[in-house]
């Protein structure tokens, strides 16, 4: 695109300087015009603008809103388009479909554009577009968004700054072989008087050309070859005069506006192009709101509607589009309301697209929607009739789609032998629309590109029964070519040799037609009954035979898996998808695997929200696969044994312009230092990627320097997991050079990686002026005290930091009095991993201290530490007094009944604690009857967790009467005790009157079948109850049973193991 936005406006005036022939003679009729228009004041006051006084400019304005009418409420979508950098490869490339398809429906994140703003400088130092552009697939809006826009400006509510707006179509220039750039102008503005442009409206006003359509031109521009024309009244070929106008040659001074489908607009040279947007496609809100719009008194349908298009998720990314989307609307109606009727029971609901569209065809026959009084035609009627439809126009949208055209004049009509009395019909409006041209001819256009599709699909399906030549051979020689199977091969090469895939969809449809589903709901009234049906199997090799080993899995081979899919042939991609669950992938190899586990990437529910192909995903598979990878939202290839070459592909895929990818896992492969360069270096470029996972690989130090150099320029990533990759301090240390200035990295993941003080002060120095990093993993590390102390001092300056993992840092107390004292400070960091360290009762006094003092630290965890009963008295007294603190772990710290009994008089006192971990301490039945105790009363704790605490029957029972009365507890872990019947039984008692209570642990508690009975028989009262586990405690066989029955009756709601 042309960089004029950011030109200065004296840059810009050189653009077109007054020494060409062009501006000397725009100069010559703007001085003829200000002196021949003294009526044109400018008005400043006026609600339409400073020029809508004009006489003609207000007829202008009468006229056009004639043209586009009064319209309707479009909602926020069309009210703001989305900013463009260029066009993608998939665009220019590839069908509509695919593009929606591959890119899962979701749009890249831009810029938003309102209308008032689309022609007017993005910023202060910049000048307005002269050429804008509007991208969107067919069926997006772009005439709807013009006529929109044109209707805002005659009502004085966009583009004020413009005197005059001048619509034109390019359904309009069709119809004209030579024209001059003033014919032009009147064609439109038939007032505008001898002066031209210049006569109506002043030289410092704007003016704006619209050119919609462009994909429906019908002759190509060529500016490599197109001769220059600075003569306005010169008539030459129309494509000349448009690429000179975009070239501004003509018209130097009027800002031009052109809509056009993506692969069209790919003509105009990007460095004449000053501005880029792009229509954004319908939200689930949207599709959700178009549906009420269609039927607004018909709520359960509207219900119906959706929950199919939500059920399937081709459909619902078909429905992004918003004519597909109605279209949609119409045919799922119409199916409703028709499967309640036994020849169509087992027609619901439809599984294909070729389904879809036959149930609209199928509306269109039957005249659902006609006007009421008229009679319903007879079934020889209608099938007499469409089979006329798709006789003349099938054969008009056959050969429209072979020459790319797409609109269709009255002569084109007569050339391929359409009845234009035909075209009268109210089942024709249901396919093709007609519009009034400037040129006073009738302009025809198939209603979606979709529906032009279908009618050539189904007028080539019939076709083939009888032609004994190539039906794709317009003229000239052509060899014979007889039974469907012949010209279904043909078709099907066709569309595998059109780069373009403008064959892809109409080949889908064709295979659909095959259908035996299809094949029924058409038949005696499109199709023949059980035509062509014998050819299913045949078909589907053919389909199968045309997936080639290419390196790439192209566009095209993915299209045939949507072929299959319409031949509602499965078993392919059925298989991939089961290797894809079961982590098999790895012997699926073949050409046909590939292309089905590219198709599945678009299309599968579970692919949408991550893309698993982990466990021996090969490199020659990869690399045939990274054209469909690029539109994945979320990648994972751990454990694939990939090295360094393939993050160079990676790497040029992560560098594409197309690329989509946010999250992206490579864990546990074997990347060294080379392959962590070149991800680094498509970091320098790539715009989508927020997460990549390197853990458990071997980048090193160099690795983690290449890595924190792009940091430095990347704006996009957030989180970055270098765990276990053995970057030591230096590599600690170039991270932290990158924090400094990075302002996006949140999440930083860097344990295990024999990290020492050194890299741990070189980090903390950093942290000290980053406020963006929210989480830091740091465990598993040998910072000492002398790195916890650096930490420390940073924690009491940092601004940002609201996780940090020291977990196995070989931490001691002097450490931990350090961290404490910055925590008595810090009043950010909500969650402190201290396990596996060397705390004892010593260090514990300081812990208690910061609790005591801290307001804001959430989670704690001192697993695995030394603090014996002595320590935790002095915690427990502190969490008495915090109120802040919601989840502390206390696991393996070789308490006994004292902490306990410190605990149970912190949780009387205490209102924020949720979450107690106590497993692996011997508090034996005293401790648990002191923290049962606290239960009756305390109303915030909802989970406990007492494994393997040493506790019997009598603890048991203390906790059972706790349950009896305590109203929050919504989880208990009693796995590993002792309890016995007698500890079952009294639990069994108290469940039948507790209601909070929804996980309950009892494995391996010696309860044998009769304490497992009590527990489910317990159950018939109690409904809270989701998930039981009973394992490990002698049961048997029989027991089972008898257990698996009675809580599948008393608690069908709860599961239960065994």
């Amino acid at each position: 695109m042309r960089k004029q936005e950011v030109r200065t406006g004296g840059e810009a005036n050189q653009d077109h300087g007054a020494s060409s022939p062009a501006e000397q003679m725009r100069a010559l009729v703007d001085l003829k015009g200000s002196q021949g228009n003294e009526t044109l004041e400018k008005t400043p006051d006026s609600p339409l603008g400073p020029y809508s006084h004009d006489v003609r400019i207000q007829r202008h304005r009468e006229a056009l809103l004639g043209r586009v009418g009064g319209g309707l409420e479009l909602g926020p979508r069309l009210g703001s388009l989305l900013l463009a950098e260029g066009l993608s490869d998939l665009q220019l490339k590839e069908h509509d479909f695919t593009q929606v398809e591959a890119t899962r429906g979701r749009w890249q994140p831009a810029r938003p554009i309102t209308l008032d703003r689309l022609f007017q400088p993005l910023s202060r130092v910049s000048i307005p577009p002269r050429v804008s552009i509007t991208i969107g697939m067919a069926g997006m809006g772009k005439t709807t968004l013009v006529r929109h826009f044109v209707r805002l400006w005659v009502q004085g509510q966009v583009g004020q700054d413009f005197a005059l707006v001048l619509p034109l179509t390019f359904r309009d220039l069709n119809t004209y072989e030579k024209l001059s750039a003033e014919r032009l102008v009147r064609a439109i503005f038939p007032t505008i008087g001898e002066a031209g442009l210049a006569g109506a409206a002043p030289a410092t006003a704007r003016v704006l050309l619209v050119l919609d359509g462009l994909d429906e031109y019908k002759t190509p521009l060529d500016f490599s070859n197109a001769p220059a024309c600075t003569d306005p009244k010169k008539e030459i070929q129309v494509d000349q005069l448009v690429t000179n106008i975009i070239r501004g040659n003509l018209f130097p001074k009027v800002s031009i506006w052109i809509t056009s489908r993506p692969g069209a607009a790919g003509q105009i040279p990007g460095g004449l192009v000053d501005r880029m947007t792009e229509i954004q496609g319908f939200a689930e809100v949207d599709i959700k709101e178009c549906v009420e719009q269609m039927f607004p008194e018909d709520q359960t349908l509207v219900d119906q509607i959706l929950g199919q298009v939500q059920a399937n998720r081709v459909l619902y990314l078909m429905c992004t589009v918003p004519a597909v989307c109605k279209l949609t609307g119409a045919a799922l109606a119409h199916l409703c309301r028709r499967c309640l009727a036994p020849q169509h029971t087992e027609l619901w609901p439809p599984r294909s697209m070729c389904e879809l569209y036959s149930w609209y065809f199928h509306m269109a026959l039957s005249g659902e929607g006609q006007e009421k009084g008229k009679e319903s035609p007879r079934i020889e009627q209608v099938a007499h009739s469409g089979r006329k439809v798709v006789g003349t126009l099938g054969r008009l949208a056959f050969h429209g789609l072979l020459k790319k055209k797409y609109v269709f004049y009255e002569q084109d009509m007569k050339a391929f032998g359409v009845d234009l009395a035909l075209l009268q019909g109210a089942l024709s409006s249901r396919f093709l629309q007609r519009e009034d041209t400037l040129a006073s001819s009738m302009a025809y256009g198939f209603t979606h590109l979709s529906l032009q599709e279908f009618l050539a699909a189904a007028y080539y399906y019939g076709a083939s029964r009888r032609a004994i030549f190539d039906l794709f051979a317009e003229g000239g020689m052509a060899w014979p070519r007889l039974g469907f199977l012949s010209h279904f091969r043909n078709a099907a090469q066709r569309a595998m040799q059109a780069e373009d895939g403008r064959l892809d969809v109409f080949l889908r449809f064709l295979a659909g037609l095959l259908s035996p589903r299809v094949n029924a709901l058409l038949a005696d009234l499109l199709l023949a009954q059980g035509e062509h049906q014998n050819y299913r199997t045949q078909v589907a090799e053919v389909l199968q035979g045309c997936l080639r080993p290419d390196t790439a899995v192209c566009a095209r081979a993915v299209n045939i898996l949507h072929c299959l899919h319409e031949l509602q042939d499965t078993e392919l991609a059925w298989s991939v998808e089961e290797a894809m669950e079961c982590g098999t992938l790895a012997r699926l190899t073949s050409p046909a695997h590939r292309a089905a586990l590219a198709y599945l990437l678009q299309v599968s529910d579970i692919c949408a929200r991550e893309a698993n192909l982990s466990l021996g995903l090969g490199q020659g598979v990869l690399q045939s696969l990274l054209p469909q990878l690029l539109y994945c939202r979320s990648l994972r290839l751990d454990s694939n044994q990939f090295q360094d070459q393939v993050m160079e592909l990676l790497g040029s895929m992560l560098s594409g312009k197309d690329c989509h990818i946010q999250k992206i896992s490579l864990a546990e492969n074997q990347i060294s230092n080379k392959g962590a360069k070149a991800l680094a270096r498509s970091l320098l470029v790539n715009r989508s990627l927020t997460t990549l996972d390197l853990r458990s690989n071997c980048i090193g130090p160099q690795g983690a320097k290449a890595l924190a150099d792009a940091l430095r320029i990347n704006r996009t990533l957030t989180s970055l997991s270098l765990q276990n990759n053995i970057i030591r301090d230096d590599g600690a240390g170039s991270m932290a050079e990158a924090l400094v200035s990075n302002q996006t990295l949140s999440v930083l993941h860097l344990q295990k990686n024999t990290i020492g003080p050194a890299g741990a002060q070189r980090v903390a120095e950093a942290l000290k002026q980053n406020r963006n990093l929210k989480e830091l993993m740091f465990s598993s590390n040998s910072i000492g005290d002398k790195g916890a102390k650096a930490l420390a001092e940073a924690l009491k300056v940092n601004q940002g930091l609201e996780i940090l993992d020291l977990r196995s840092s070989s931490i001691s107390d002097a450490g931990v009095a350090v961290l404490m004292d910055s925590l008595c400070a810090n009043q950010i960091l909500l969650s402190l991993n201290l396990r596996e360290n060397s705390i004892s009762p010593g260090g514990a006094q300081a812990l208690a201290r910061a609790l005591c003092a801290n307001s804001t630290l959430k989670h704690l965890d001192l697993t695995a530490n030394l603090l014996h009963d002595g320590g935790t008295q002095a915690i427990a007294v502190a969490v008495g007094e915090n109120q802040a603190l919601s989840s502390l772990h206390l696991q393996w710290n070789f308490l006994q009944v004292g902490a306990a009994r410190a605990l149970g008089q912190a949780l009387l006192l205490n209102s924020s604690l949720t979450s107690l971990d106590l497993q692996e301490n011997a508090i034996g039945d005293e401790g648990a009857a002191a923290l049962a105790g606290a239960l009756k009363v305390n109303t915030a704790l909802t989970a406990l967790y007492l494994q393997v605490a040493s506790i019997g029957a009598q603890g048991a029972q203390a906790l059972a009467e706790a349950l009896v009365v305590n109203r929050t507890l919504e989880i208990l872990d009693l796995r590993g005790n002792t309890i016995g019947v007698a500890g079952a039984k009294a639990l069994a008692n108290s469940l039948k009157v507790n209601a909070s209570l929804q996980r309950l642990n009892l494995q391996e508690n010696s309860l044998g079948m009769d304490g497992a009975i009590f527990i489910a028989t317990a159950l018939s009262g109690n409904h809270r109850l989701q998930h039981i586990n009973l394992q490990g405690n002698l049961i048997g066989q029989s027991g089972a049973r008898m257990i698996s029955e009675a809580i599948r009756t008393n608690a069908p709601t709860c599961s239960v193991e065994m």
